[in-house]
């Protein structure tokens, strides 16, 4: 009874996947109990986060596809161990005392001790029969082929096996219990070939189908491999291409750089020129000046006085020279500044661009400065030539920047783009169907815009609208914005309620990256010289492209608006928006006061705190309002 119960004991301490003795064992949701690496691999095989039982089917979630919390058979796993600590006695010795057994007879299904087995050894039935040393079972490098012993009657194997109820019997009940069920029996060991050729034919299916996938994936490898190729070979080719382009850019950049070079060295040495002239006069004057000086501390007898008479009369031929030409190096200077790089823009040909004369037309001193001949200084008038222009009736204007051609365009809603010439006149109105928040152009001339929905349009010169798409921000999450370009082409848009700037390519898409506005709204946005300048109503800040500010400038009771001059320093404009008057002044890239230019102009319909300052080429200054566009001379 106690061989019976062992034998149950051993049968039940096996895994119904591997057939071998439970390792960690895991219980399912259904209460089956399997190996943890036999669960592995059926998890792997579903691919999910769930195991189907073998035994009954049912399914049981595994927590984040991880055998290894499912919980333990812990009554089983001590039993394991349990077992696996105590030796195998003999089970053919009939004492009480048995001792352990040295080997197992695969035959007899018996463990057997020394004195068994060399009973057993010289036994004639017997001498054939497969005997397995104890250390080759507990090292697991031999299997024990178990024999069931049917459970009502223990001392009979179960040789038979009933497939209705898929489990092995004894000869008398598979011949007297189920049979007359009407259960299909068959012996067992038919049974056992009949499942090794099932378990067969299907291993060579499986072969069959491994090979098949494994041609599969060979397949896959040569298509890899000529992906592979061809991309090592287009490598190659776009180095190669690369390397020449950077070799013909190369000379082409030298070739560009000694045209200006010479073109711009002629201008630098008149220049220079001038400049030494002008130092002689002064050194002269100054020797002069000097000698005189001393000459009249000296006893005044008759040489001294008319040596001194002589030196004052030279000074004064000397001093009575016209004063200082500016056209001279005016014109020296509008000659070198006339050289431009045009920049290949839009087109497939390799090539960097060219060198253009660009003819700066109606091009002057500041209109504001007079030279004084009786000291050689600079002082300042105001400006005080004002010419007024209309905007289209029932319009509001809401962005103005100088167009490439010298003009100014004032974007107005809903009248389109209005372009003024330098005298006011209106010469051209274009995109009159666009609800404009902003307007800049590149440097081939293109049109960038900003609407009222937020949304960045691209024109040609000719404002042919080009297929280019950008992601802007909502309304929602940015409030209203406005637009400015730089040098480079790129675009930025700042929103006032999102407190932030947005960067963007020519080639559209998302913004290539963000300048934060922290603690202060971007109501207009300049670009200045790899800087930004920023009005937000009562204060200009001139911040980095990184958003540092660098520079500021407060006052209190106007609204300040900032434009970049011709002679590239800051022209800012103070609003009193109660009592309608403007004041423009000049200031250097660091926000320090040069001088005033209009002092307290009254402007009409004020009340509105929405205003624009832009500069033409030629000098004169443009100030917009919501109806007006005032041009100071």
């Amino acid at each position: 009874m106690a061989e019976a119960l062992k034998t149950i004991i051993s049968q039940r301490t096996e895994c119904p996947v591997c057939l071998s003795t439970f390792t960690d064992p895991k219980i399912l949701s259904c209460s089956h109990t399997f190996c943890k690496t036999c669960l592995d691999n059926l998890l792997e095989c579903h691919g999910n986060c769930q195991i189907r039982c073998p035994v009954c089917r049912a399914v049981t979630q595994v927590p984040n596809q991880d055998v290894h919390k499912l919980q333990v058979n812990l009554a089983l796993k001590s039993l394991i161990e349990d077992m696996e600590g105590h030796p195998q006695i003999c089970t053919n010795c009939k004492s009480n005392d048995k001792p352990h057994a040295v080997v197992y007879c695969q035959d007899c299904g018996k463990y057997l001790c020394t004195s068994c087995l060399n009973k057993h050894s010289q036994w004639e039935g017997f001498i054939d029969h497969e005997v397995i040393a104890m250390s080759e079972i507990s090292s697991g490098k031999v299997s024990v082929r178990r024999y069931r012993k049917c459970r009502k009657h223990p001392k009979e194997d179960e040789d038979y096996f009933c497939s209705t109820c898929r489990r092995f019997t004894c000869f008398g009940c598979g011949m007297m219990e189920y049979k007359d069920e009407g259960h299909q029996v068959v012996e067992a060991a038919a049974y056992e070939d009949k499942h090794v050729k099932n378990i067969e034919d299907l291993k060579s299916k499986v072969d069959k189908q491994q090979s098949c996938f494994q041609k599969y994936i060979d397949f896959i490898d040569e298509q890899r491999k000529s992906v592979d190729n061809a991309k090592k070979q287009c490598t190659s080719d776009i180095n190669k291409a690369y390397g020449d382009a950077l070799r013909q850019l190369t000379e082409k950049r030298e070739s560009l750089l000694r045209e200006v070079k010479e073109t711009t060295e002629g201008v630098e040495k008149e220049l220079e020129s001038m400049k030494t002239t002008a130092k002689k006069y002064i050194n002269q004057l100054t020797t002069m000046a000097e000698m005189v000086t001393n000459k009249i501390k000296i006893p005044l007898d008759m040489d001294s006085l008319t040596a001194h008479d002589t030196l004052c009369e030279e000074l004064r031929e000397v001093f009575d020279q016209k004063g200082p030409d500016y056209e001279q190096p005016k014109k020296s200077g509008i000659k070198g500044r006339s050289v431009k790089f045009k920049r290949n823009v839009g087109v497939d040909e390799l090539g960097l661009g060219k060198i253009v004369n660009v003819v700066e037309r109606n091009v002057a001193l500041p209109t504001n400065k007079t030279f004084d001949e009786k000291d050689g200084s600079l002082y300042t008038n105001k400006i005080v030539n004002v010419k007024k222009v209309a905007l289209p009736a029932k319009s509001n204007m809401e962005a103005m920047v100088g167009t490439p051609d010298g003009r100014m365009a004032v974007g107005c809603n809903p009248d389109g783009m209005n372009i003024f010439s330098t005298d006011g006149q209106l010469q051209e109105i274009v995109l009159k169907d666009v609800k404009f928040r902003g307007i800049g152009f590149l440097s081939d001339g293109r049109c960038v815009v900003i609407d009222t929905s937020r949304n960045i349009t691209l024109y040609t010169p000719e404002y042919t609208k080009l297929n280019v798409m950008f992601k802007t921000l909502s309304r929602d999450e940015g409030g209203i914005p406005r637009l400015t370009v730089d040098a480079d082409d790129l675009i930025y848009v700042s929103y006032m309620k999102a407190n932030k700037i947005q960067v963007f390519s020519t080639a559209g898409g998302q913004a290539v990256r963000e300048i934060p506005c922290n603690g202060y709204e971007p109501r207009q946005i300049t670009s200045y010289h790899g800087s930004l300048i920023i009005s937000s109503l009562r204060t200009i800040r001139l911040i980095d492209k990184r958003g540092a500010v660098q520079h500021e400038l407060k006052k209190a009771g106007s609204s300040l608006y900032a434009a970049v001059s011709q002679w590239n320093t800051i022209l800012i404009a103070k609003v009193k928006t109660g009592e309608g008057l403007v004041s423009i002044d000049e200031y250097t890239n660091k926000l320090r006061h040069i001088r005033n230019l209009v002092n307290d102009y009254k402007i009409e319909k004020t009340g509105w705190s929405w205003y624009y300052l832009q500069q033409y080429r030629s000098g004169e200054i443009a100030f917009c309002t919501r109806d007006r566009l005032y041009i100071f001379r």
